[in-house]
């Protein structure tokens, strides 16, 4: 849900360990050869389809690659709550139908490992729990929809990734990233903050445990972690990609979208899970914003060119005395502009302040909460809750499981209490809409913009009420050494043009390093 962040720095670091993820194995060397890098550290989906067309490299092979970094990593990171029993089946499968299947009729991502994060649900021998003791053995009644994309996209699940319990929302107390089954996910940059709630997808791709990765958005749940651990994040518009499956905050404003090392890697990961799914309504509707061709046709690199980019100073740049973000976004705008883009500077969102401070959200959420999770509960097959209150009393019953006395679980509580959507849900709902018409929906089409740029994940508020999407692209490091990125929101449907220009900013800067560390 709603990450826990300030501006741009989270966690100040005491010291980076040094360097790390290279391996020696015989399928390393091969890809060495055929590409001029010493591991499956940084390799992208293109690299990688391009060694298997070599025969230089097979889904197997590469399975285990991920597998033993998974083994040495995520002890410490833990960005990994399971691994599939099945992905070494699955990469079999791959390898058998890459062989025998005619060259160029297979996807992007065919035989490419993808980690989900834990409240997607799969029909398999995968856990599906959102972090929690309390829906571990559930069984669901079918893939969630976003999975049944990528299985007929010949992606192998690798396994579910560790997140802020619940989506983080059981507990104001929790810290990002924690959760009471995976522990407390670390950023592989800091050894620290991590941000949520999609953080193990974020720390599993930034430390080349999975070469892609799949996470989810209700309010700055994929940007914010994206950010902080130096990826690319891509929070679709509400409604592009299913929400079938997957376990709900709200569908007004939850979302699933790609984690990803790469502009191009997450865009070929959202032209596998888009479009309509009948178990999703609001996929019928917004598939219209689908261009013909898919997405991947707007990687771009003089994306930048004749785009209008506006610039909110006050308070998206405002970095207190951190000199180093301060000249690393100035030097970014720079870049923009040398790259043809027209930047719309020193505007003014005229509600900015009343959206910021506004506890609508809030109220809409608890209530909404409240009623998609008793229905997601009761729709399972076999479970050992079945509503929110048997939530509730789980917790208390597995109090040191669940580390109740410790985070507490106030947020379910306060939910609990709401009976469904009453006069105040309805007037915050109108109020929400409200500032997003006179907010966001104003600045943008007055100013005539393709996208709104901002440092870091602070926009996500506005991006998230509005069901807006937003692309996020490493940008660099505070004076802390934490890192962050760059935002680029716009309105509904305009994916294509925030996808052409994060694609030229990230080409034309190229900041994305692997974490250097010791384990």
């Amino acid at each position: 849900m709603a990450t826990k962040y300030s501006p741009l720095s989270f966690t100040v670091f005491s010291s980076l360990l040094l360097i790390l993820l290279a391996t020696t194995s015989s399928t390393a060397q091969a890809i060495k050869a055929a590409h001029g890098f010493s591991s499956i550290k940084e390799a992208t989906v293109h690299d990688i389809q391009l060694t298997f067309k070599q025969n230089q490299l097979s889904s197997r092979k590469l399975v285990e690659l991920y597998l033993k970094q998974i083994s040495r990593l995520n002890p410490v990171l833990k960005g990994v709550l399971e691994v599939n029993p099945d992905a070494l089946y699955q990469a079999d499968k791959a390898d058998h139908e890459r062989n025998s299947k005619a060259p160029g009729s297979l996807s992007p991502l065919h035989g490419i490992p993808i980690l989900l994060k834990d409240n997607i649900a799969t029909k398999d021998k995968l856990n599906s729990t959102a972090g929690s003791y309390a829906l571990l053995g559930s069984v669901v009644p079918r893939d969630a929809g976003v999975v049944t994309k990528l299985r007929k996209a010949g992606v192998i699940i690798l396994g579910k990734a560790t997140l802020s319990e619940w989506s983080s929302y059981r507990s104001n107390g929790a810290p990002s990233g924690w959760s009471a089954r995976g522990g407390q996910g670390k950023s592989p940059y800091t050894m620290g903050d991590p941000c949520g709630s999609s953080s193990g997808p974020a720390i599993s791709v930034a430390a080349n445990m999975a070469a892609v990765s799949l996470g989810t958005e209700t309010d700055g749940s994929i940007l914010c972690p994206s950010s902080n651990n130096l990826v690319v994040g891509i929070k679709p518009t509400v409604g592009l990609t299913s929400r079938a499956g997957v376990i709900p905050i709200s569908p007004r404003q939850d979302t699933v979208g790609p984690i990803c090392r790469t502009v191009a890697d997450a865009v070929y990961v959202l032209d596998a899970i888009v479009g309509i799914d009948h178990y999703d309504n609001a996929t019928i509707e917004i598939s219209q914003y689908i261009p013909k061709g898919g997405y991947a046709q707007f990687l771009k690199a003089d994306g930048l060119q004749a785009k209008r980019v506006g610039i909110v100073r006050d308070p998206f740049y405002n970095f207190g005395n951190d000199t180093i973000a301060t000249r690393t976004v100035e030097q970014h705008l720079k870049t923009l502009r040398k790259q043809g883009t027209i930047l719309v500077d020193n505007l003014k969102l005229a509600n900015l302040v009343e959206i910021y401070r506004s506890s609508d959200e809030g109220t809409a959420l608890a209530a909404e909460f409240k009623i998609y999770m008793n229905a997601y509960l009761k729709e399972l097959v076999a479970s050992p809750v079945r509503s929110l209150a048997d939530l509730i009393a789980f917790n208390k019953k597995n109090s040191k499981l669940e580390m109740l006395e410790e985070y507490g679980q106030d947020q379910f509580v306060e939910a609990e209490a709401t009976n469904g959507i009453g006069n105040a849900e309805k007037a915050a709902l109108a109020n929400l809409a409200k500032l997003t018409r006179e907010g966001f929906v104003k600045l943008m089409t007055k100013n005539k913009l393709d996208a709104l740029v901002t440092p870091g994940s602070s926009v996500s508020h506005i991006l998230a009420i509005g069901g807006f999407p937003g692309v996020i692209v490493p940008a660099g490091y505070d004076s802390d050494g934490v890192p962050f990125g760059l935002s680029f929101g716009g309105l509904k449907g305009s994916e294509p043009k925030l996808i052409e220009i994060a694609y030229g900013f990230e080409q034309a800067t190229k900041i994305r390093k692997p974490p250097k560390f010791k384990i």
